[in-house]
């Protein structure tokens, strides 16, 4: 990534990008604009973002145009990985010292230096680190809320160089006033969180744990296929920024249901499931009069999730969604049901079957994709089931994560 801007330019993308910023929702997408933003101005090929829970840096968001590319990579961006707030490593010194940290070169830090460079990444992947740039992340009011860290400025050439005092200047400029849009970010997952927590209380099977798999499940499912069909990088964003929270309220509508059904530890009966069939219903009468794109989006999902490719879905056209009960109809099929609920829907039936609950084990998981691609152009849309499988490595970081 080279600098190929005057400082007034670079000013000025500062402010618009910042603008950008706050229109997403989702602090992973927060995040990688900040931090793609900030590699852009410094030229540096990689970096990270750590963020602070309960005195550690929790790893949180990383790019590396050497390793990963533009498309690839998605992965290491589900790595369960957290450092103590304590002067061992460069991240941490920077938390815990609340400064700015330069190296030169990584290999070249004198002993007597407070920092220590950790190589055990570059032996795993076969990466030379050289330069560092570590910097805080912090609030106005100086708050810190995470740690930045770019890797390997370049220069015209390609060859890594220093970071430049230009760099050094307006990067922690850009980044100290992007802290709003990360809280903001934190504070809307957050929200969510205790949505699904509240459904929780009366349906066990919805963890937070499960939502926040099939959400990511389903942003980078449907990131596989957007690049695939050749999607601009800026479209992919920001429906994927949406995508990732809608698909955590698919079962929001379940706080509709009566206990002695959501909690029953077993089959249910057909009388019984026919009562639950109108959760999608209960879950888009929540998002009835959509305020923004995510509303719309999430009760796309509510409503429409259950639907099955080939017709055979529930709860149907439903003509009075406040009719009690609602009148259906025939379901919808194929590409009548929006793209985000085809997505939500393998993703959810994919982690229902990988999960334990009151009255099954879990599915092995040769078991769970031998039903995948049986249930293709049957239950899933077969395109979406084509990205999902070219994506394993990513579902199984991503499972790992956000285990129970």
């Amino acid at each position: 990534m080279k600098n190929e801007y005057l400082p007034y330019d670079d000013l000025q993308r500062i402010l618009t990008t910042i603008d950008e910023l706050n229109i997403y929702k989702d602090v992973d997408s927060i995040l990688d604009k900040l931090l793609f933003e900030a590699r852009r101005i410094s030229g540096a090929d990689a970096g990270s973002i750590y963020l602070i829970e309960d005195r550690h840096l929790i790893f949180s968001y990383i790019q590396n145009d050497t390793l990963f590319g533009d498309n690839s990579g998605q992965a290491e961006q589900y790595s369960d990985f957290r450092i103590p707030i304590d002067p061992d490593s460069i991240v941490g010194n920077t938390a815990l010292g609340g400064e700015t940290i330069l190296i030169d070169d990584a290999y070249g830090i004198p002993d007597s230096s407070s920092c220590n460079f950790n190589s055990s990444f570059d032996k795993k992947s076969g990466y030379k680190t050289g330069s560092i740039f570590s910097l805080p992340l912090k609030t106005i009011d100086g708050r810190l809320v995470g740690v930045m860290q770019l890797i390997n400025a370049k220069d015209s050439a390609g060859k890594v160089i220093p970071f430049t005092e230009f760099s050094r200047m307006l990067v922690p400029l850009f980044a100290n006033n992007a802290t709003l849009a990360i809280e903001k970010g934190l504070m809307n997952r957050e929200l969510i969180l205790r949505m699904m927590r509240m459904t929780e209380l009366r349906d066990p099977k919805e963890t937070g744990p499960h939502v926040q798999r099939v959400g990511a499940y389903s942003a980078e499912i449907y990131h596989r296929l957007a690049v695939k069909r050749g999607i601009p990088t800026h479209e992919i964003k920001h429906y994927k920024d949406l995508i990732r929270l809608a698909s955590m309220l698919h079962d929001i509508g379940k706080v509709g249901i009566e206990d002695m059904i959501l909690k029953k530890p077993g089959p249910l009966s057909a009388r019984e499931f026919d009562i639950m069939k109108f959760h999608p219903v209960h879950g888009a009468k929540l998002f009835a009069n959509p305020a923004s794109e995510l509303d719309k989006m999430s009760r796309d999902i509510s409503l429409y999730h259950h639907e099955r490719w080939d017709g055979t879905g529930y709860p149907g056209r439903i003509e009075d969604i406040d009719a009690s009960p609602p009148v259906t109809g025939k379901p919808w099929k194929g590409k009548e049901i929006p793209l985000s609920a085809r997505i939500t829907a393998l993703a959810d039936v994919y982690d229902a079957l990988c999960s334990k609950r009151v009255y099954k084990e879990p599915w092995p998981e040769i078991k769970v994709l031998d039903q995948i691609r049986k249930d293709s152009g049957r239950h899933f849309d077969p395109e979406i089931v084509e990205a999902f499988f070219e994506i394993q490595d990513v579902i199984r970081a991503i499972k790992d994560l956000y285990e129970e």
